[in-house]
């Protein structure tokens, strides 16, 4: 949810990556239609592996509860967002986390293109 805020968002003045330590083998169902909802599709959307690659080549890696997982390397700005896992829950369980998950998004683009920085 949170690369597809960033996407939608930002479009193309930040290059989003999304994925997970453990990524389950397919998008929550309830998560496609909470999204479909705030006219953000995301049906065609797998979830993908993190790869210390992937954190690598980015400036920002926001994780939500990987901890120890997540790959580190010095330098980059890690931010760690405290969040209720959507992972098999129904969509009255999940359009709070959408919600808030879309309040930080807004917070992190008004941050990230700030001064011309994105």
């Amino acid at each position: 949810m949170a690369a597809a805020f960033l996407t939608h968002l930002a479009g193309d003045r930040i290059e989003v990556r999304s994925a997970g330590s453990a990524p389950a083998e397919h998008v929550n169902p309830a998560v496609v239609e909470a999204m479909a909802e705030v006219g953000i599709d995301i049906a065609a959307e797998s979830p993908k592996v993190l790869t210390a690659e992937a954190v690598q080549a980015s400036d920002v890696v926001i994780t939500m509860g990987c901890g120890d997982a997540c790959p580190y390397f010095p330098g980059k700005t890690y931010l760690d967002w405290k969040l209720d896992d959507p992972a098999g829950r129904g969509l009255a369980a999940v359009r709070p986390i959408r919600d808030a998950i879309r309040a930080r998004v807004h917070g992190l683009v008004s941050e990230l293109t700030a001064g011309g920085r994105g």
